[in-house]
């Protein structure tokens, strides 16, 4: 039972992370989702571009074949090339998303001992898994902070807004009948 509640889970959580990442990403200007901060900064659709990259290696056969794929080519996830329109970058995003959940959709609970490897080194699939849950974790956070700094006052949250916290907690203690 308690793997099934782990996949569960760990949909659900990774389903809030592609959440706040679109949150983010509906916020940003072609300009802002191209704009880095400095040379050897990120911006917005290099990081795009980086986990749909991620997540197709990682992914893609996810039980048989090792996480890093012989044709991903991860320094170049970072630099933009000649079809990398917003378009493109996003629609990678989104096949990258939904591969990960039809692939953890597709999991049982005895799959979360098997092994599975990545760069050669063997994990189990759920630890495989917690460390895909935060590396793109780290990055939507990324997103995040330069979709919200390029909107400053404009900015809406997709969590709990400054100042709203006791009104949040009201809510949710009057929602769980507290």
């Amino acid at each position: 039972m308690q793997g099934e509640a782990y996949l569960t889970n760990a949909l659900v959580e990774f389903r809030k992370l592609r959440q706040l990442g679109e949150h983010a990403l509906a916020q940003t200007s072609d300009e802002t989702f191209f704009a880095a901060r400095g040379a050897d900064a990120n911006s917005i659709a290099l990081i795009v571009k980086h986990l749909a990259g991620n997540m197709r290696s990682r992914w893609t056969d996810f039980l048989t074949t090792d996480g890093e794929k012989p044709d991903r080519h991860r320094d170049r996830e970072f630099e933009l090339g000649a079809g990398d329109t917003r378009e493109a970058l996003v629609q990678s995003w989104e096949e990258g998303w939904t591969l990960l959940f039809e692939t953890i959709g597709s999991l049982t609970p005895a799959d979360l001992e098997a092994t599975v490897t990545i760069r050669g080194e063997p994990h189990t699939v759920l630890q495989a898994m917690s460390r895909q849950m935060t590396h793109y974790a780290y990055h939507v956070g990324q997103i995040v902070l330069l979709a919200k700094q390029a909107a400053g006052a404009g900015w809406r949250s997709a969590s709990i807004p400054r100042g709203k916290s006791a009104e949040f907690n009201a809510r949710m203690r009057e929602k769980h009948d507290f």
